[in-house]
Order: C-alpha cells, then sequence, then structure tokens
C-alpha cells in the first residue's frame, strides 16, 4: 500500500464513520451535542464522547469544553469515555485530557480495506464448532459470560447495549456466535452505518482454549460476507495487537490508532 492509499482510507474512515452516532438512536438514549463534540448517553455502562474533528479548537477553549464534560459526568456519577485518535488534532489533546483527569486504556489499531477479499477467503471452522446469527437476550447473556471469562471484568453492559441496537434496528446489526456444544467460545458483531459504504467489526473474543483454531477468522469471513450482500465495499475494525496481524494478513490497512480516555468520578 503507498501513503496515498493509507490517506485515502483514513479519510474515507473520517468522513464516513465519525462520529460514532448509533443511527437509528435506541430507545432509552440520548444523543448530544457540545460544540462540535457529540455525548451518547444510556447505550453502555456510562457515556461516550465522538466527533469528526474539534473544529480547530485549541488552549483554554478545548480545555472549557473538556471541564464541561468533567462536571456533567461527575454530576451524574457516570464514567465516561473520550475516544481519541492518533491523528486528532490538536497534537497536546491527550495531554490536555490527561490534566483534567481521564485516563488512557489499551491502544488499538484502526484497520480499513476492502470487503470482497475477506469476503472470498474460505475459513476453516474447527471439528464441533459451529457459527450462529442470534438476538435473543438469552443468546448476548451468553455472550457476555464468555466475555467477563476472558477479561475478568463485568460486561453485562453488552446485553443491554446490544439488545438495544437490535431493538431499535435489526438489520443495522448481526450478532455471530462461535458455539461448541452449549458453550459459546466466541462472538463477534457487524454494524452497518447508514448512508456509508462500510461494514464495521466489533467483539471477537474468544475463550483461551479455543485460540488459534481458527474461529476469529472465520466469524470475520462470516461477517464479511453478510456486509457483501448488503453492498458494503469497505470493512472497519478496531483491533488489538493479538487481532492486528491476522486483519493485516487479510488485506486490512493500518490508517491510525485509537485510545480510550476514560474519565470515572
Amino acid at each position: 500500500m503507498t501513503d496515498l492509499d493509507v490517506k485515502t482510507l483514513r479519510d474515507a474512515y473520517d468522513n464516513q464513520l465519525r462520529p460514532e452516532i448509533p443511527d437509528p438512536v435506541p430507545a432509552g438514549v440520548t444523543v448530544e451535542r457540545d460544540g462540535p463534540l457529540v455525548r451518547i448517553l444510556g447505550l453502555d455502562a456510562g457515556g461516550f464522547l465522538t466527533y469528526r474533528d474539534l473544529g480547530g479548537l485549541t488552549g483554554d477553549a478545548l480545555d472549557e469544553l473538556i471541564a464541561r464534560q468533567v462536571q456533567l459526568f461527575r454530576e451524574r456519577g457516570q464514567s465516561v469515555e473520550w475516544k481519541l485518535n492518533e491523528h486528532d488534532e490538536p497534537a497536546d489533546l491527550a495531554d490536555r485530557l490527561r490534566a483534567a483527569g481521564f485516563v488512557p486504556e489499551d491502544r488499538e489499531t484502526v484497520v480499513v480495506g476492502p470487503v470482497a477479499p475477506l469476503a472470498a477467503a474460505l475459513p476453516v471452522v474447527p471439528e464441533g464448532v459451529r457459527l450462529r446469527e442470534v438476538t435473543a437476550r438469552e443468546d448476548l447473556e451468553r455472550i457476555a459470560a464468555m466475555e467477563e471469562e476472558v477479561w475478568k471484568a463485568d460486561r453485562s453492559h453488552l446485553v443491554t447495549g446490544l439488545a438495544k441496537e437490535i431493538d431499535a434496528d435489526p438489520t443495522s446489526i448481526t450478532v455471530v456466535v462461535a458455539e461448541a456444544g452449549e458453550t459459546v467460545v466466541s462472538a463477534g458483531w457487524v454494524r452497518f452505518p447508514t448512508n456509508t459504504g462500510f461494514a464495521t467489526m466489533w467483539g471477537g473474543s474468544t475463550l483461551p482454549q479455543w485460540r488459534r483454531k481458527g474461529i476469529y477468522r472465520a466469524l470475520v469471513n462470516y461477517r464479511a460476507r453478510l456486509a457483501e450482500q448488503r453492498g458494503r465495499t469497505l470493512m472497519q475494525v478496531d483491533c488489538s495487537e493479538d487481532s492486528r496481524p491476522i486483519l493485516q494478513r487479510l488485506g486490512l490497512v493500518a490508517v491510525t490508532t485509537t485510545t480510550p480516555y476514560v474519565y470515572t468520578p
């Protein structure tokens, strides 16, 4: 890939996927605007802050914008995530977030690439494992239980968040589980943002004893075929260092990184 290719893909990511606002907005979810910033409440365990860009805000004006978010979520008694991309401006934004009490969590790589090669790849699903699309709350709870075993942390917010999205528009998201008998060993979901050429992939956590068997790749291929059927031409993933090499071998290109900066009252 050339630098121009990377820039073109990053521009498509910025222009088509940002800010990351659920559409349609699920029941019980609030979307508020504070200047260039979009504040989403009620979808996850805490709040979420997103934007395409900050409109050139710097210095005191930017600090005031950040401080307003801190005050609001301190009063609500909720945590909030500010999703910071590596190429966001100004360059000192991360320093200003830390100074305001936001704490960086694990960085991920944003990869983008064409859907067609992913959809055409032939996955090898281990014997005894099946992939299945799910919508029932019982299955979402099984996914959360699997993720809690992987991450050793409460993941109950996944149940309510995914259920809200499915209820708002079941065509906007597809959740896929990988099962061995009655056990969910991995799961991932694909979103289809409106008015874009993109599909976006999420999840992919896999029980330790089931890793390195091709399950994650099979989930990627399955969701890519769903995207192709919907006429989507580009795929985007915020990926960990574990999944990045797999996705890059499948043709996705690293265009930036993203770090969640979390403020907790």
